[in-house]
């Protein structure tokens, strides 16, 4: 494989394939905090009104379900923490390309391909390993959605 086919078919891949695991696991950790947010703010006014209503007593019930679901599911798949590692690994490689490209420090001596290969496959690895672990839950984090592509 040349440069610029690993540079197309790997590189930009995974930097793609990152982008875009950071950006959805942003994504669902806002939209479940911000739930939670405003979850939290409406159940003291609920309950000021539960009871003189059924319907405000139920509603009170099912939002306090669905605010334990929430903070469940943060708590299990840790978007927040997905969101920050995806988007790490994805910059990392985008700073690996740069330098390559400008023949920059590191990539300014022989066999600037090779040490490009090297670098940003271990960044891959490393990121495959931490989903590895949380996978099987003996990492820092369990659960995860996936793990690199």
């Amino acid at each position: 494989m040349d440069e610029q086919e690993y540079l197309k078919s790997r590189v930009d891949d995974q930097i793609q394939w990152y982008d875009k695991r950071s950006q959805a696991a942003k994504n669902r950790y806002r939209r479940l905090r911000i739930f939670e947010i405003v979850g939290a703010a409406v159940v003291p006014f609920l309950a000021a009104y539960a009871d003189k209503s059924v319907v405000v007593q139920v509603a009170l019930g099912l939002l306090g379900v669905l605010l334990a679901v929430g903070a469940g599911l943060l708590s299990l798949d840790r978007y927040q923490e997905q969101w920050v590692e995806y988007r790490a690994a994805s910059e990392a490689l985008v700073r690996e390309k740069t330098l390559f490209l400008t023949k920059t420090p590191p990539y300014d001596g022989a066999e600037p391909f090779k040490l490009l290969v090297q670098r940003a496959e271990a960044i891959m690895a490393t990121e495959n390993r931490s989903w590895m672990q949380a996978f099987r839950g003996d990492g820092p984090k369990e659960g995860s959605e996936d793990g690199g592509g």
